[in-house]
């Protein structure tokens, strides 16, 4: 049987992972002090690891396809297929920022004050990368964690560090002076195994099915009955993502009115919904929208 090999992020993303592939049909249940989780698909073997590592062992086939960071690829400088943009997070769905940030009270002001300072950050390779890009002369120390106190504590000048809110920098009275990079979660493939008739197809058909549940996040289904006078008149108030689905009631002049929006629309939307004529509204989860 051919089996695809399945890297999923050890850490903060490992739960909503998990929650996202089961939205898009795949069980996964932890194994209880092992890396290697259960998956319902005979077709597909899991393994757990950390984001910080997923593209390396994706590149030399350790494992066919994985969801890491875009962060974590460009720092490892690995050859990989991007199949996907899966901009999910425990907290929102914001894309993660990699920012240069100093102490509130430094006279460090821009890029080329850092000249001959040490800068703290997990992110090595690219970091290093990004000032020798630049000219500018930095010592980069590896950061195991609570980077932010490196600087506070006066062991770096300055740190590299990913936030989305900013809210921890600012806690520790740091002042972000650059942004050097967005990021976001991606589905990557190993290359052999892009080229792979079955591996491609079956890695194609997760990458429509996880993009799908994502983009149902935030929309919602909407079902009516409206009398046959007032259908253009609630047609018109209908926003959609195309044209809504509308069908005749049995032996009535009313309608069958079916549509997709945002559900933030939907508080504004059905007041006036049930203003024009529409009756017996219903508003459904959504699973999954694939174009």
């Amino acid at each position: 049987m051919n089996i695809l090999k399945l890297g999923l992020p050890k850490g903060s993303l490992e739960k909503p992972t998990m929650e996202l592939f089961a939205k898009s049909g795949w069980r996964i249940k932890p194994a209880s002090r092992n890396y290697f989780p259960e998956v319902d698909d005979p077709e597909i073997s899991c393994s757990i690891c950390r984001p910080q590592e997923m593209s390396r062992y994706v590149e030399d086939g350790l494992l066919d396809c994985g969801i890491t960071g875009k962060d974590w690829i460009l720092e490892n400088q690995s050859d990989v297929e991007v199949i996907a943009d899966l901009i999910y997070s425990k907290v929102s769905r914001r894309p993660t920022r990699w920012v240069i940030a100093v102490p509130g009270d430094s006279p460090i002001k821009c890029l080329e004050d850092l000249e001959g300072k040490i800068i703290a950050t997990e992110l090595v390779g690219y970091s290093t990368r990004f000032f020798q890009e630049r000219g500018i002369n930095v010592d980069i120390e590896f950061s195991w964690g609570a980077t932010e106190a490196k600087v506070v504590s006066g062991l770096a000048d300055a740190i590299v560090e990913v936030t989305e809110t900013e809210s921890t920098i600012r806690a520790h009275g740091l002042r972000v002076i650059y942004e050097m990079m967005t990021s976001n979660t991606q589905f990557i493939v190993n290359k052999k195994a892009w080229a792979d008739p079955w591996k491609r197809e079956k890695v194609e058909n997760i990458s429509i099915l996880l993009q799908g549940a994502l983009r149902a996040e935030n929309i919602v289904g909407l079902k009516m009955n409206v009398p046959e006078e007032s259908l253009e008149t609630v047609i018109a108030a209908l926003p959609s993502m195309n044209a809504p689905t509308i069908a005749p009631l049995y032996t009535k002049n009313w309608y069958s009115v079916e549509t997709v929006i945002s559900e933030h629309e939907v508080r504004d939307l059905v007041p006036r919904l049930l203003k024009v004529g529409a009756q017996g509204i219903v508003e459904y989860v959504l699973n999954k929208v694939i174009y």
